[in-house]
């Protein structure tokens, strides 16, 4: 029996290793546990702060409607300070637990120093609270990956926890066996820092496509059918378009010149230092700088609708 368990709990952690490649007493157990979880806490007290400074802010900024690409930010950088405290948080509990290991003590020699009546429930207590908390978003995502029929990382992460955590268990109330608290709490420390990496990854991501989306001009001149130009919203251009770029604005959108001659700055977008002459006909990058002239230009890129003829 032991031997299948340790076979199943093998495969399942070699399978979770592969997916991420793509990265005695219970009163003073539980004043460790909240000691502990200050601890995560503080670590991450900073990150919480910035992001409580930035929502304000977003709800102080005029025109916010609550939504936009700041709420992704956010909700990364939560994430990531979520994923950062239980990861710390985890790694404390991970030392005692691996100090009680059986098979560690005997690898250090120090199986007699660190044996005492009630180790195996002092063990199980921690690897409890490694388990629930640390591996809380791997059990909600593999719940989440049943209910949709798309078993994923999560799914393998979470199979292989909850087997070696269970059987574990069993073993200290009773079943014959050895348990797996040490390498289900290593597991789950892994786990943790590879979604914390990945998080911060895409953190940025999202930071940089930001940047992008505030070279965007706010408002863009409209040509109307009888020459006349008004100031109209970016979103409500449409393929088709004409929009008047004066001298020094932004472009708004993709488009392509239909009269004048200019300069056009793309340092910002393509890297490219010195300003590109630019004349009837050639494509133009939305968020661009205008040179020295005024120009015309025929919206190519929104995807919405083309409008109707006049």
């Amino acid at each position: 029996m032991t031997k299948a368990m340790s076979v199943i709990v093998t495969l399942a952690v070699v399978g979770v290793l592969s997916a991420a490649h793509s990265v005695a007493d219970e009163g003073p157990i539980s004043g460790a546990v909240k000691a502990v979880d200050a601890l995560g806490k503080t670590l991450t007290l900073q990150t919480e702060r910035r992001m409580k400074h930035e929502h304000h802010a977003g709800h102080a900024a005029p025109g916010h409607s609550g939504q936009g690409p700041g709420r992704h930010t956010s909700h990364h950088a939560h994430m990531v300070a979520d994923f950062r405290r239980r990861f710390w948080v985890s790694l404390v509990l991970t030392v005692p637990v691996l100090l009680l290991a059986r098979h560690i003590q005997g690898w250090l020699g120090l199986h007699d120093a660190l044996t005492f009546p009630g180790a195996s429930l002092v063990q199980f207590v921690l690897a409890s609270v490694i388990f629930l908390y640390g591996g809380w978003p791997f059990l909600t995502g593999l719940v989440g990956e049943v209910r949709t029929r798309r078993p994923g990382m999560m799914t393998l992460i979470g199979l292989a926890i909850a087997v070696a955590y269970g059987y574990s268990s069993a073993v200290v109330f009773g079943l014959r066996g050895e348990d797996f608290f040490w390498e289900l709490a290593t597991l789950i420390d892994i786990m943790l820092v590879g979604h914390w990496i990945e998080m911060k990854s895409v953190l940025g991501a999202s930071a940089a496509l930001e940047s992008l989306v505030r070279l965007m001009p706010a408002e863009a001149h409209l040509v109307e059918s009888d020459s006349s130009t008004r100031d109209v919203p970016v979103t409500e251009l449409r393929r088709g378009h004409r929009v008047l770029v004066k001298p020094g604005e932004k472009i708004p959108t993709d488009a392509v010149i239909i009269d004048g001659h200019t300069s056009v700055n793309e340092a910002m977008l393509t890297g490219e230092s010195k300003p590109v002459e630019k004349g009837k006909g050639a494509a133009v990058i939305g968020g661009s700088v205008n040179g020295e002239a005024a120009i015309t230009v025929e919206v190519a890129k929104t995807g919405g609708p083309r409008p109707p003829d006049p």
